[in-house]
Formats: C-alpha cells, sequence, structure tokens
C-alpha cells in the first residue's frame, strides 16, 4: 500500500499500526514486482542475487525499491524479518554504482543508523553481500569495541557507514566522525530507538545531516514521538506498510506449558534434561538481569549456557555466538533484542521461559528454530500473571497452540480457564499496557501501575509523551 503524494495532514491521520492508514484517495499502481529481474537493478548487483538464489522480492521489497530507486524518501512501517535490510540497501548500492564519487573526509555517503551492534553487523553484511561485485568502502561503528581502529577507517571517509546512535554521537563530539557528506539516511527500528532511550541521540544526529539527502525511515509502530520525528526528516514521502507477521514456521511444533512462575525453573531444567545431544536450544529471556540469573542456574544443574544482551560486550558476545553456532556451546539464552541478529540453522528447540510482552516479538523468536526445512520445536511457559500475554499470542497467529501436560508442574486451574477463554485474575495490564510482575530472574518484579525505570530489552513504552527523551541511555 503506498502513497505516492504528498497528503495534507498525512502524518496527523497515521495510526499504529493499522495499514489503512497509509490509504489515501490516490496510491500508485503497478508497483508489485514478480521477480528481482523485473526491478530497475544494476546488473552487478543482479549476479549478486542470482548466486544467492534471491528470485522474488518480499512484499516490502518489491513496493520500496521502485519508489527508492526514483529518489523519493520512504517512510516503511514494517515489522523484522519482512526484509527491510534489502528493501533499502539493494536501491542504495544501486545509486553509489551509477554515481561513483569520493566520499568526503570524515564522513560517508550512506549513514545506517540502527539500535543494535547485532543489527548493524547484520546490516553490514547484507551490504557485503548484495554489493559483492561492486567496488566501495564500508566500516561499522558501534560500542563495546575500541575507537582508534573505527577512527582510522573513517579518516579518508566511506561510502558506507552503519552505526549505532551512542558511538557515533561520540565521535561526532570529538571531531571523529562529521556528517557534512551524507546523500542517503537510513533510520532503522526506530520504535527500538525509543524502547532503547536512544531519542536524544538520534535527534542530535539528524540535526547535523545536511537538508539534501534522501532519506528512509523505518518503524514497526507509529507513536506520537516517532511520528513527529518522521515529520522532521522525511520530505514528501512515500510509505509502504506492512501487516504484522501473523503466521509462525511451518514446521515448528508449539506447545505452551501452564505453570507456576516459581515452577518454570524447574520445568526448564527438565526440558534441558530430554533436549541433551539432540541439537542446540535458545532460551529467551525477557530482561538481562534475567537472563544472566538464568544462565547462572542452568550451569549451576550441570548444563553449558551463555548469555547475549545488552550488557555484554562486543567481542563477548561474538565468542558466544561462534561457539553457538560451531555447536560447541549446546544453550544460548537470550533477551529479544540481542537475538535479532542470530540465524543459526541447528536451532532444534526454543524455549520462552518469559512470554514477550508484543505478541509479534512470539513469531520471531519460534523463528529462529525449523529453519532450512528442519522440524523444529517450541516450548513457552505461562504463568498466570502472563496468561493475557499468551491469550494476545494465540489471536495474532490465529492458532490454538497445543497444551503440554506432561510434566510435573502443569496449572489445572489457568489451563482450565485458557479453555473456557477467561483471562486469569492474575494477569496484569498497567493503564492499558502490557506489563508484568516479574521475569524469570529471581527478582521481585514491580506490582502493575507502580512506576518503573526502564530496564532495556522487553520492556514496555512509556505513556509519557516525553519518556523517550528521559530514559536511562544505553550506548551501543
Amino acid at each position: 500500500m503506498i502513497d505516492e503524494r504528498l497528503v495534507p495532514g498525512f502524518y496527523n491521520n497515521l495510526v499504529e499500526p493499522s495499514p489503512k492508514a497509509f490509504l489515501p484517495t490516490g496510491t500508485l499502481k503497478n508497483m508489485t514486482q514478480t521477480s528481482f529481474e523485473e526491478l530497475a537493478l544494476a546488473a552487478p548487483i543482479k549476479r549478486a542475487l542470482v548466486e544467492q538464489n534471491y528470485s522474488t522480492p518480499s512484499p516490502i521489497q518489491a513496493q520500496s525499491i521502485p519508489i527508492l530507486l526514483k529518489g523519493r524518501d520512504l517512510l516503511g512501517i514494517a515489522q523484522t524479518g519482512t526484509g527491510k535490510t534489502a528493501a533499502f540497501s539493494l536501491p542504495i548500492l544501486d545509486a553509489l554504482h551509477n554515481n561513483p564519487q569520493r566520499p568526503r573526509r570524515k564522513s560517508a555517503r550512506v549513514l545506517v543508523l540502527t539500535p543494535t551492534r547485532e543489527l548493524a553487523t547484520q546490516i553490514s553484511q547484507s551490504f557485503d553481500s548484495y554489493g559483492r561485485h561492486l567496488r566501495f568502502k564500508k566500516t561499522l561503528v558501534f560500542g563495546g569495541v575500541g575507537k582508534n581502529p573505527q577512527i582510522r577507517a573513517m579518516q579518508a571517509g566511506v561510502d558506507v557507514l552503519v552505526a549505532c546512535p551512542g558511538r557515533l554521537l561520540d565521535h561526532m563530539n570529538e571531531g571523529d566522525i562529521e556528517l557534512s557528506g551524507v546523500e542517503y539516511f537510513v533510520l532503522d527500528e526506530v520504535d527500538r530507538m525509543l524502547d532503547m532511550g536512544f531519542f536524544r541521540d538520534v535527534k542530535k544526529i539528524v540535526a547535523a545531516l545536511p537538508k539534501k539527502k534522501q532519506s528512509l525511515f523505518f518503524s514497526a509502530t507509529l507513536a506520537p514521538q516517532i511520528k513527529e520525528l518522521a515529520h522532521t526528516i522525511l520530505r514528501n514521502p512515500a510509505s509502504v506498510s506492512i501487516a504484522p507477521e501473523k503466521t509462525t514456521a511451518e514446521k515448528v511444533a508449539q506447545a505452551v506449558c501452564f505453570v507456576d512462575k516459581e515452577s518454570k525453573k524447574d520445568l526448564l531444567l527438565t526440558h534441558l534434561g530430554e533436549q541433551q545431544d539432540k541439537g542446540l536450544t535458545i532460551v529467551f529471556s525477557r530482561t538481562k538481569h534475567g537472563a544472566n540469573k538464568l544462565c547462572k542456574s542452568i550451569n549451576s544443574h550441570g548444563f553449558e549456557a551463555e548469555a547475549i544482551h545488552g550488557n555484554r560486550s562486543q567481542p563477548q558476545r561474538e565468542r558466544t555466538l561462534t561457539k553457538f553456532k560451531k555447536g560447541t556451546l549446546p544453550i544460548l539464552v537470550a533477551t529479544d533484542v540481542a537475538a535479532r541478529g542470530v540465524d543459526v540453522k541447528d536451532v532444534t528447540l526454543v524455549i520462552n521461559m518469559d512470554l514477550p510482552n508484543e505478541a509479534e516479538a512470539y513469531v520471531h523468536r519460534i523463528g529462529r528454530t525449523g529453519r532450512a526445512g528442519a522440524i523444529g520445536h517450541a516450548i513457552s511457559y505461562c504463568s498466570p500473571e502472563e496468561h493475557e500475554f499468551f491469550m494476545d499470542i494465540e489471536k495474532l497467529i490465529q492458532q490454538t497452540i497445543p497444551v503440554d501436560i506432561n510434566h510435573n508442574y502443569h496449572h489445572e486451574e489457568l489451563a482450565a480457564l485458557h479453555t473456557r477463554g477467561i483471562k486469569s485474575p492474575e494477569s496484569t495490564r498497567d493503564n492499558g499496557g502490557k506489563t508484568r510482575k516479574g521475569g524469570s530472574g529471581g527478582g521481585r518484579g514491580r506490582q502493575g501501575g507502580q512506576n518503573r525505570k526502564p530496564q532495556g530489552q522487553g520492556q514496555r513504552r512509556s505513556n509519557n509523551p516525553s519518556g523517550g527523551n528521559r530514559r536511562r541511555r544505553r550506548r551501543a
């Protein structure tokens, strides 16, 4: 669904995240392409796509690429996993190929701003993959690693700079990077930027960009602060809205265990014991603190696990992921944000120790197994406090997830309520938003309605209009 005109009051009329908000009085027709061959991309890029067996663009790619090849600004509303990276990297590579120029010193022709190091690395790899037959300079800038190699890489300028806001702003403040040469600006995962407290940094970076540029803006939702930022950045934008993913992987066998929160760890140990020598396992925790506590508990019972989350350094995360991919580390404990760059084909089991606050995250979590045609399994632990989250998940995916009662911790009362479609009275909502009384990490949690400090991944958005600017900032 594409708006190819500037509609009066366009930003004021946007709602989150209904695609109907992007249907003005006129839409551009015949924009959906059936193959990459039909898209007006440079021959070396098409060659790279063929070599990687990419033939059919995803909906966001088919709708976005023709717009971006025309030089239009773009507002894209889409979830992770819809193919956004190729949607913006392919036309940008095409522009660099067709208009080769030397980048300015300490600057970049393309700036891609993303909230996490894992996503930055993934985007960088995509540029390398799609641009394998092109000549361009690229570098990564994020925290958790030394600054000096990044400073040296930027001395002569680069074509493509993929960066996280915190470290980029540090370099800008110290005079090591300046943005006057940016011709193409991509702001990715804007809703995550808001969640993680980066909005103030992002606004400072945007203020340093030249006025003349092509801007691309991607977010899964459109909170008021996000609408305001989009209005600041974009000029006469086209818009593309892709409905949230509702289908789960076809070859993933799903199950739910209704269980008291206090019994989750014992049930987890049971499942990990059954999983030994059957493949790799990812255990999802809602918080960084919970992931650490859970990892220690797993290891204390004779299993081998490591955690990845935003508080671990980049070298630590890379070492952990390398071991996991090689199969020498059988269990990975992860938060949602940290796991977004994880793509390992041998994962046979995903365990949702904590249910995600957002139902769409469930789809992405269990999509880590059952890859490349393999059979995967996903088990979710649902306590009474989380029951409404689980009801949201089944509503989103339009499936009834089978209940596993073959364990010693089955919560019969909760299962009976669910069968009757009745929400557990212990489920918590806070001012219309989703919250929890506590996670799996052993913390006390907070009662619904009590103010909370931001804790990183998995926390809900603030209802305070200025909440994005008042959050504690995490350096990426």
